[in-house]
Formats: C-alpha cells, structure tokens, sequence
C-alpha cells in the first residue's frame, strides 16, 4: 500500500482524504441468470455509493476543518454515512461472492460447520433462502462470529440496520429490487435461484476464519478482502475489521 498523502496545514500535519474508487466487476457478464442490462444498473447503482461515499467525506473533513460547534446538518453527513458507506462495501462483498459454479467443497471446514448448525449444506441454503425472501428492501447476509465461529443468517434492512457487532459477513444477497426486478419482476425467489447457481464459494471461504479456498487452505495465511476475489484483478488492499466493514 502506498504512503498516505500529508496535509500541512496551520501547524498541524493530518492524512488527506483519499477518494474511494469504484471497482469493477465485468467479469460478471455472461453469468447465467443475470441479463446485462440488470448487471449495468446495479453497477451504477453501486457506483453511486462510492460517489457519495466520497462526497460525505469531503462534507465530513470541511465539517471538522471548520472546528465549529456541531449543528443539526453535521449530525445528518455523519449519520448518512453510514448508510452510503454500507451500501458501497455491501455490493462490493456481493459482486465479489458471485461469478462460480455454487458448489462447495465437502471436505472444507465451512460446509462441515455449515452442516454442524444446520443438519446439511441444504437446510441451511433454505434457511438462507427464508431470509433471502422476507418482504422489505435489505441484504440477506451470513455472518460469522468472530468470537464463537457461530454461523448466523440475517437480514439487515436497507444498508445500516441489523448488521451483527463482531461479525464477520460470508455470503451477502442483495435483496433490494433493483438486483432482480429487471429479469424476474417480482419473482424473488426465482432470483434466489439464479444467486445460488452462481454464488462463488472460493470467495466465501476466503473470507472465512477457515481463511481456505474452495479444497484447500492457503498456506501463507492471508484472507481475501473486497476487490480481491478471484478473476477481479484487485490486490490485497483491505483488511478486516471486528465488524467486517471497515476500510483500511
């Protein structure tokens, strides 16, 4: 990674703030059960997130820069970002889980613990799917305990609400309307279908404790983060945090 850039400004010397910059995802054309056009959009719409992720910053660091005493309009940038820096990391972690075959190996240590909780690798893609399918706009998410190892399935409405404290997301569904509507209208589980036909297990494992890919473990011990999933072109640039959803 490179140096950040130092700003020196009235004696005192702070990181300037560094844009995010969207990721791209076009290996994803062509997959079975996503039609182009469906896949454009969701990359504006991903896009989007990323341009006001960075307008929140700049907002954020003149807020801070001024050094005045916060007003109703700061609290609102502050509690926005939240939300679109969510929706930024949330649709990278999904784009990134997508693109395999949905087969996971049975000899990896998630679909044993998968199958510890659930009874089989089924059960739990149908408890997955219940989730997946409940009425409201949000993200079907699994998410790893980093504490326990537990394996819990959630929903999390829109970007910023019932995301789990100390977990870790694996497998991340986007269930917001415009992720499907183009090709399945208002058939959600036909969608849910065409996700797990396509859910990239190599991706999933990687992020896992289990810090393995789909039949083997990595032997240098590092784990896939956002923008490095297999066939992105992305290097290793983030890293994990207690919650899974900061950028380092």
């Amino acid at each position: 990674m490179s140096n950040p850039v130092m700003l020196h400004e009235a004696g005192e010397t702070r990181e300037a703030v560094v844009p995010f910059e969207p990721k791209h995802y076009g290996n994803l054309y062509g997959m079975s059960g996503f039609s182009e056009g469906l896949l454009a959009t969701h990359f504006q719409i991903y896009e989007g997130h990323v341009a006001n992720t960075n307008s929140l910053l700049e907002e954020i660091a003149v807020l801070t820069k001024e050094d005045r005493n916060p007003v109703a309009s700061d609290g609102e940038a502050r509690r926005r970002f939240g939300w679109e820096f969510n929706g930024m990391r949330l649709h990278e972690y999904y784009f990134e889980n997508l693109g395999g075959d949905g087969s996971l190996n049975e000899e990896s240590s998630l679909h044993r613990r998968l199958c510890g909780q659930f009874g089989r690798l089924e059960s739990w893609k149908e408890d997955f799917a219940s989730v997946a399918a409940l009425r409201g706009v949000g993200w079907a998410v699994l998410y790893e305990d980093v504490r326990t190892g537990r394996l819990f399935d959630v929903w999390v409405d829109e970007h910023n609400v019932n995301l789990l404290a100390g977990g870790r997301p694996l497998v991340l569904l986007d269930a917001f309307e415009h992720a499907y509507m183009k090709d399945y209208g208002l058939d959600r589980k036909r969608y849910i279908h065409a996700f797990f036909a396509n859910l990239n297990w190599d991706a999933v494992l990687a992020r896992s404790g289990g810090k393995e890919s789909n039949g083997f473990s990595n032997g240098n011990g590092r784990v896939m983060e956002p923008g490095a999933g297999p066939g992105s072109g992305h290097g290793l640039r983030h890293s994990w945090s207690h919650n899974g959803l900061v950028n380092r």
